[in-house]
């Protein structure tokens, strides 16, 4: 029988896992939305060039639109991302105390029984 802190101790691997992920979602949005602005401030700089931009300003205005939308929602999706790691962590905070309880509390009736198994062998074996 799997006793309740190896239960524990699994669903706390478990939960760092889901954090991780949540991480590794959030670090990606922030690339992403990083990259949206270099994107816009490279449209924004050849357009100051010159070149198509000055055929074509209405294109190069929506382009500019498109990436600093694209960046403010990655941005928003980090964000959501951050709670969910906050909220994870505190999840896993919570069940590694019950864990550490769990093994405290399995310890201890362990040591009970081990005395209680020590009187009993006494008694049986009879004085000296």
């Amino acid at each position: 029988m799997v006793g309740k802190s190896d239960r524990l101790r699994h669903l706390v691997e478990l939960q760092k896992k889901v954090t991780e992920i949540h991480e590794m979602r959030r670090a990606n949005f922030l690339a992403k939305a990083a990259a949206a602005d270099r994107e816009a401030k490279e449209i924004l700089e050849a357009r100051s060039e010159g070149s198509m931009s000055d055929m074509f300003p209405e294109v190069y205005s929506r382009f500019v639109e498109r990436a600093i939308a694209r960046s403010r929602e990655n941005e928003a999706l980090a964000r959501a991302e951050g709670l969910k790691v906050a909220a994870e962590t505190a999840r896993t905070n919570i069940i590694e105390r019950s864990w550490r309880e769990a093994l405290r509390e399995e310890e201890r009736k362990a040591e009970e029984r081990a005395a209680l198994d020590g009187v009993e062998q006494r008694l049986t074996l009879g004085p000296g």
